[in-house]
């Protein structure tokens, strides 16, 4: 499948290569292709500068936002908060309708310092916002509650033994999403929570997450929603 994703840090490149050992042809979408590739500094991980990794990667290129959002039978949004809109906006409303897009985003606020705060809650989320800006694309919310890594194998915790959450308003796409999250990312236990408006919950998750973060010193933990 040729997949679309918006982004080019941690989370962009390490689900792009997931995808791209299980076969799929990639593109990331970036803002300005040439500045992006002059970048000369590790990423927020310590890996390779994106040009680097793209050598070791021969079936993911680099595009514009719209340049990724036309390749893609499948969109991945997995630009910061602050970027997610404006970067959806640079990929076009034509290249991203009638296809699911799987938003990652979260809307965190780091303007006064961390621990972030959350720019849209309670009665919003930055999935909400995404989906009426693009009412003819599918958004389905998920993956947004984890780090990069359990996000494409979390089996590297508990043996998989946790639950990922989605919601979205079109139900055979979350059917999709969910299936992509079973079989090629190996999620054991995806809870539908509902409709769009139910990003609002997982992106209010994001306060505890950070604070989680701050206490165990480790990215690598995740709920079990036991019932």
């Amino acid at each position: 499948m040729n997949i679309g994703i918006l982004g080019t840090g941690i989370v962009a490149k390490t689900i792009a290569g997931k995808l791209s050992s299980l076969g799929h042809a990639v593109k990331l979408g970036t803002r300005e292709v040439k500045a992006t590739l002059a970048r000369s500094e590790p990423d927020m991980a310590g890996g390779p500068p994106l040009r680097t990794w793209l050598e070791s990667q021969p079936r993911v290129t680099l595009g514009t936002y719209a340049e990724a959002a036309a390749h893609g039978e499948l969109v991945i949004c997995a630009l910061s908060g602050q970027g997610a809109l404006p970067g959806l906006q640079s990929a076009g409303a034509e290249a991203l309708g009638g296809k699911i897009l799987i938003d990652i985003s979260n809307p965190l606020d780091f303007s006064k310092g961390m621990p972030p705060s959350l720019s849209v809650a309670n009665t919003d989320s930055l999935g909400e916002q995404v989906q009426r800006a693009f009412p003819t694309t599918k958004v389905v919310k998920t993956l947004n509650t984890v780090n990069a890594f359990l996000m494409v194998d979390p089996q590297q915790l508990a043996g998989g033994d946790h639950s990922m959450v989605v919601c979205g308003n079109d139900a055979g796409a979350k059917a999709e999403v969910t299936r992509i999250l079973k079989a090629w990312f190996g999620w054991k236990d995806v809870v539908d929570l509902g409709d769009i408006t139910n990003a609002r919950g997982s992106e209010m998750f994001l306060p505890l997450w950070v604070r989680l973060y701050g206490a165990l010193q480790t990215p690598m933990f995740n709920i079990k929603i036991v019932r």
